[in-house]
């Protein structure tokens, strides 16, 4: 048994239980307005603290993650969205990659068949579940914008109108009930948040690297999405009094009404809970794909020479200078050289007859 999702399962619980808990015992202000106010904090200040620090990285080399052909010489074809060369191709680049998560879509699952045989096959299901969680959300987000403005913006009526286009009608003879809309994104998000888990679970590569750090907001949010359907369409709560909470929240004039149920205040506990972690967590990958260096720079090593605006002299000792010091030993050790030594001068011919000429008039002189 995997006891990472056990400890991030037993905190989702405690959550949860806690809330209940203390809005049993009539702790409405703490979960409805000291809490909200404490996570919304440490969410902004959480995220901008990360973003100013991310931003004051120094990046003085181009480091993008590239999959094509550099921009080179003229009749070599330029992979333009692989490795851009201009501002113009970088933004581009990073429009599909947030929008449409790109290199995601590119990813490759090495399997084993056959043996020791290896194939490659595209990661087409984590890409589809990544894209609907991820605008899921952004529907969710959207809609629950209704909650905190007055009027209401046409924007999110819109998103309202296209995501609960699914009206579900039951017939009896003569009567006909009509029950609320569905909102499709709640339904999208807990299952590709439910297979987003699954997938951690058992797949045995990907459990393996998987930590309690990446289990735990995948059940919180599934704890958010099941709390706000059990709301919608089981246990019923006040809106109109959910909407002069929120509203007051907003207005700082806070307030807490009568008719609100326990279960709001879970998903408000959750939600807050969520905030208050996001700036901490991998969830910061929303702000810092902005600032990946492998991804907002320009492919253009081979147009210009990229120095190291850190480097300061050194005292360096060059191969030439080494081969002049040790050459005689690398010879002798039989080590190739790149310049041998000069051969000593010969001695001069002429000046050896005079030696044996003095050598003969010794004797003589005696």
């Amino acid at each position: 048994m995997n006891s990472r999702y056990i400890f991030s399962l037993i905190a989702v619980i405690v959550l949860f239980l806690i809330a209940w808990a203390g809005t049993a015992i009539g702790l409405q202000v703490v979960f409805g307005i000291i809490i909200p106010y404490l996570a919304l904090l440490t969410f902004f200040a959480g995220f901008v603290f990360k973003i100013v620090d991310w931003s004051r990285s120094a990046v003085p080399f181009r480091i993008p993650t590239t999959g094509g052909q550099q921009k080179s010489l003229p009749w070599i074809k330029h992979s333009q969205l692989d490795s851009p060369a201009t501002n113009w191709q970088v933004i581009l680049r990073m429009a599909l990659e947030i929008l449409t998560f790109r290199s995601l879509f590119r990813n490759t699952r090495m399997r084993l068949k056959e043996g020791a045989r290896i194939s490659y096959q595209l990661e087409i299901f984590l890409w589809v579940g990544a894209l609907a969680f991820h605008y899921a959300f952004l529907a969710v987000l959207v809609r629950h914008l209704r909650f905190f403005t007055e009027p209401v913006p046409f924007f999110v009526t819109l998103v309202e109108n296209v995501d609960s286009f699914f009206r579900v009608e039951i017939l009896y003879p003569g009567i006909q009930f009509g029950l609320p809309g569905v909102f499709l994104s709640g339904v999208v998000l807990l299952a590709a948040a439910g297979y987003l888990f699954s997938r951690r679970l058992f797949i045995r590569q990907v459990r393996y690297i998987s930590l309690a750090a990446d289990y735990f907001p995948l059940l919180l949010i599934c704890g958010i999405a099941v709390t706000g359907i059990l709301m919608r369409y089981f246990l019923k709560i006040d809106v109109t009094a959910a909407k002069a909470l929120t509203m007051g929240l907003v207005t700082f004039q806070p307030t807490i009404p009568e008719g609100v149920g326990t279960v709001f205040y879970v998903h408000l506990f959750f939600v807050s809970v969520l905030l208050a972690y996001f700036p901490f967590s991998k969830l910061m990958h929303l702000g810092g794909v902005f600032l990946s260096p492998t991804r907002n720079l320009t492919t253009d090593t081979r147009a210009r020479r990229h120095v190291n605006p850190w480097n300061y002299p050194v005292p360096i000792h060059t191969y030439e200078e080494y081969e002049d010091e040790f050459r005689d030993k690398m010879i002798e050790a039989g080590l190739p050289v790149d310049k041998m030594p000069e051969p000593a001068p010969a001695e001069d011919p002429a000046e050896e007859p005079a030696g044996d000429q003095a050598e003969e008039e010794k004797p003589a002189e005696e």
